[in-house]
């Protein structure tokens, strides 16, 4: 390949995650758009907590599923094909969300949404495994997965303003329409495939897949992401939903304050990428510099047991963007790390397997949260969130020595020994 054709591909890859980034925004705009109107939704539809609690539930069994099927479908059909399919999907979902008149009804839109939601993770990991090389994998991960906290940032006022002019119902439809525009420009920047990279993948997935299935360091990757997540899913969901029962603020204060948190997420999302990016580089091995990143976040997310000293807003939300920053330092880090120990031809479907791993943490955690809080026990909650971080470290050094066994693994040598 040419000067010219090596340039180009660089800036294709850029082009890319740029679109990446903004269809994570979009991602976490229609995700967030619920708990944001979670209070004035559940007193127009006579909601009470708990079926607030079984409708997350509900979003979270469907994304748990899915992830495992958007996996196999991205390697399927590629990245290009693949999210134009999830976007189009879950942006109907967003908009019957704004057409819904009961919380059966609601649980189904959101039930239909989270089908849709995983595949911009699967495609993402994806694209990030073939076109990025190991000391920039992280920043790269972590500027797409930014897109995540700025529509998290963005997502209080943005909702929230529509909400207060237009109706909450609007602020479904809008942001439906968005994602369905961002297909247009993703159809038009993905380049074509070359036929025999679209061919050479499909033979032996099938088996590999079931072998992926039967590795002991994909389960324990599952699993570390599962105790990890409840974290960012209790932020997530029920954050908004803390400061205005338990702190007493109005819709419009948390539309104004609630995304400080989340900026600091977005900080984590791409600091984290570049600090082990910077520690490859220093000579460090790539699943090494995930792991001492990964091992500092678990050392910061636990402070947020201090919230349950009832700490002054500041101080409250000092020590809540401390847990998300920490949280997205780990959770870039260890997606890192499974795109370094996997190789890209299937890197979808163990991203699938992992993010519902995640999302079924999310589920379990989502049921003992609505009971904690329907008892009006935020605190507790606070307690038990800090020391998921510490398990699920423990976690993921546990699965380096597995995958450094697992001959499925970039990590194990062996299979190119006995071919």
């Amino acid at each position: 390949m040419g000067v010219g054709g090596v340039s180009r591909a660089g800036r294709t890859r850029w082009v890319l995650l740029g679109l990446l980034f903004l269809s994570t925004i979009i991602n976490y705009l229609d995700r967030q758009a619920l708990s944001i109107l979670a209070t004035t939704i559940q007193a127009d539809l006579g909601m009470s907590d708990l079926e607030y609690a079984r409708v997350v539930q509900v979003f979270l069994l469907a994304y748990a599923g899915a992830y495992v099927l958007a996996g196999r479908v991205t390697d399927w059909l590629g990245a290009k094909l693949a999210l134009m399919l999830f976007i189009g999907w879950w942006s109907l979902a967003n908009i019957a969300t704004g057409m819904v008149r009961s919380a059966v009804e609601l649980g189904a839109a959101r039930f239909a949404l989270g089908l849709g939601e995983p595949g911009n993770y699967t495609v993402g990991t994806k694209v990030v495994s073939e076109q990025f090389p190991p000391s920039e994998r992280g920043l790269a991960l972590g500027l797409y997965t930014a897109g995540a906290m700025i529509g998290a940032t963005i997502a209080p006022p943005l909702i929230g303003g529509i909400a207060l002019v237009y109706g909450w119902r609007s602020a479904f439809w809008i942001t439906g329409v968005v994602g369905l525009l961002w297909i247009v420009l993703w159809w038009w920047a993905y380049p074509k495939q070359p036929k025999a990279e679209a061919t050479a993948a499909q033979p032996s997935m099938k088996g590999v897949w079931g072998k992926l299935a039967r590795t002991p360091a994909v389960w324990t990757l599952v699993a570390s992401r599962a105790v990890a997540d409840p974290v960012w899913y209790f932020y997530l969901f029920w954050f908004p939903k803390y400061l205005g029962d338990a702190r007493g603020m109005s819709l419009a204060t948390v539309a104004s304050l609630a995304w400080i948190v989340y900026v600091t997420a977005d900080i984590g999302s791409v600091g984290g990428g570049a600090i082990s990016g910077v520690l490859v580089r220093r000579g460090m091995t790539p699943v090494r510099s995930r792991l001492t990143a990964m091992t500092g976040a678990a050392i910061l997310a636990p402070l947020g047991f201090f919230i349950t000293l009832h700490p002054s807003v500041p101080v409250l939300f000092a020590l809540a963007c401390t847990v998300t920053f920490a949280h997205l330092v780990y959770q870039i880090n260890l997606t890192s790390m499974v795109v370094d120990i996997f190789p890209s031809r299937y890197i979808a479907s163990v991203a699938g397997l992992i993010g519902c791993g995640s999302a079924l943490g999310g589920m379990a955690s989502a049921q003992v949260v609505g009971e904690l809080v329907s008892g009006n026990a935020f605190d507790r909650t606070f307690v038990l969130m800090a020391f998921l971080h510490p398990l699920a470290v423990l976690l993921a050094y546990l699965a380096l020595r597995l995958a450094r066994r697992s001959p499925l693994s970039l990590l194990y040598a062996g299979p190119a020994q006995r071919a």
